[in-house]
């Protein structure tokens, strides 16, 4: 197991009104120094089905995409012990710092992208900041229960917040 810390910085601006914390990037996103770098998984696909634009295919797409519909993105763990890219194997947790976000932007809603990043937010940051946190289905391929079509239909929960 190794300690890590965080490698991505979070991806925000003065316009954004929605924070969608995962729980630490994998080891495909720590190795292109973005958020759900892993080709498996489903964020990129969910979003750009909701905001109804082309799936991204690069970094500066991403970004575009993310800030030009007011979408912060970040993680909840600042450092951890970690194998892989395995939840499951999280211990140790240092909790981001929320506040440069939270204190530069209007923010309406937060949201966790699957239970292990609110479940660590509820412990780490909650008691902190006392900021309700949505819990929505990973987008990760590890979680194989949810299609495609299923993982759009819960997350278009976030469109009321935009």
């Amino acid at each position: 197991m190794t300690q890590l810390s965080h490698p991505i910085p979070p991806l925000y601006d003065e316009n954004s009104k929605i924070l969608i914390l995962g729980s630490f990037p994998s080891v495909k996103s720590r190795e292109q120094q973005f958020f759900y770098g892993h080709k498996q998984n489903r964020f990129w696909k969910v979003l750009a089905a909701l905001l109804e634009c082309p799936v991204p295919v690069d970094i500066a797409e991403k970004k575009k995409m993310l800030l030009g519909h007011q979408i912060a993105v970040w993680d909840v763990i600042a450092s951890c012990n970690i194998e892989g890219s395995s939840d499951a194997s999280i211990k140790d947790v240092k909790p981001n710092d929320l506040s440069k976000i939270l204190d530069s932007c209007d923010i309406r809603a937060i949201y966790a992208n699957g239970n292990k990043s609110y479940e660590l937010y509820q412990k780490h940051i909650y008691p902190q900041i006392h900021r309700e946190i949505i819990k929505l289905p990973s987008t990760s391929p590890a979680n194989a229960a949810f299609s495609l079509e299923r993982l759009v239909g819960e997350w278009q929960l976030i469109l009321e917040s935009l």
